[in-house]
């Protein structure tokens, strides 16, 4: 089970952080993602990070601007967002993998409910 906080509304230029929270299991075995849809759109990678890889991939559109991180203790993932514009706009999901780490949504088979983000 993935479980998402921390979308809302918020001028641009403005931030926000998203939470996702996960089994222990879940968080030290499996590819993290963040993925968004924008309304009419296609859902897109954000950010991809696994801890024992070390490893995170950002999308050019949000490099810079977006940043992971994780809290070890709370085996949770958080999405920091800053200098929102409003392109960024979208329902924000958090994914998790069992196998590749990539920005594709069709490597990931488990999904949050979704956060909405709205930046005006």
């Amino acid at each position: 089970q993935l479980v998402e906080s921390g979308g809302g509304s918020v001028q641009a230029g403005g931030s926000l952080r998203l939470s996702c929270a996960v089994s222990a299991y879940t968080y030290s075995s499996y590819c993290m993602g963040w993925f968004r849809q924008p309304p009419g759109k296609e859902r897109e990678g954000v950010a991809v990070i696994h801890s024992q890889g070390h490893y995170t991939r950002y999308a050019d559109s949000v490099k810079g601007r977006f940043t992971l991180s994780q809290d070890d203790a709370k085996s949770t993932v958080y999405l920091q967002m800053n200098s929102l514009e409003p392109e960024d706009t979208a329902m924000y999901y958090c994914a998790a993998s069992a196998s590749l780490c990539r920005l594709r949504r069709a490597d990931f088979g488990y999904w949050g409910q979704g956060t909405q983000v709205t930046v005006s």
